[in-house]
């Protein structure tokens, strides 16, 4: 079986989720089932329908956060020092296009989000970054073309 890298945040944030999913989200949905329920007829109960599709939603969120923790491998980041990036690195970029300068951490897959400059390992900017150093340039084929970073710093 494949372990999936995470940090330790990352790992206590799938936890805490999984958490609220068990305790608060899957007790409100089945009284929300049963509160349907006695509506009547279910063939025409848009409520019950709902309910029950947002439960099936809830279910497979559990699973898929039960096997992703069970087989997780919590890295610990601070650890880590140096200008060489590395899972779990803070990494401030230059865009030698445009200039525009851009923090990424790289992350496990299941912790990414782009929204919050968390990047997956397996992102081909991630790939592009690992292994470099402060001053280098770190070239990928991003969807609108080729890109250049420089590497302006590197925390953990």
């Amino acid at each position: 079986m494949d372990k999936f890298p995470l940090t330790k945040e990352g790992f206590n944030a799938l936890e805490q989720e999984l958490k609220n999913l068990k305790g608060v989200e899957r007790p409100n949905i089945i009284a929300a089932i049963a509160e349907a329920r006695s509506h009547g007829d279910l063939s025409e109960n848009a409520e019950y329908s709902a309910a029950k599709e947002k439960q099936s939603f809830i279910e497979g969120r559990i699973q898929e956060l039960e096997a992703v923790i069970s087989r997780a491998q919590v890295i610990d980041t601070s650890l880590n020092k140096g200008d060489i990036v590395r899972f779990g690195a803070f990494v401030l970029v230059v865009d030698e296009d445009t200039d525009k300068e851009c923090k990424y951490q790289i992350v496990g897959d299941y912790e990414a989000d782009i929204e919050k400059n968390k990047i997956s390992l397996s992102s081909p900017l991630a790939k592009a970054l690992i292994g470099k150093e402060v001053g280098d340039v770190a070239e990928y084929m991003a969807p609108g073309g080729k890109k250049s970073f420089e590497i302006l710093e590197v925390k953990y």
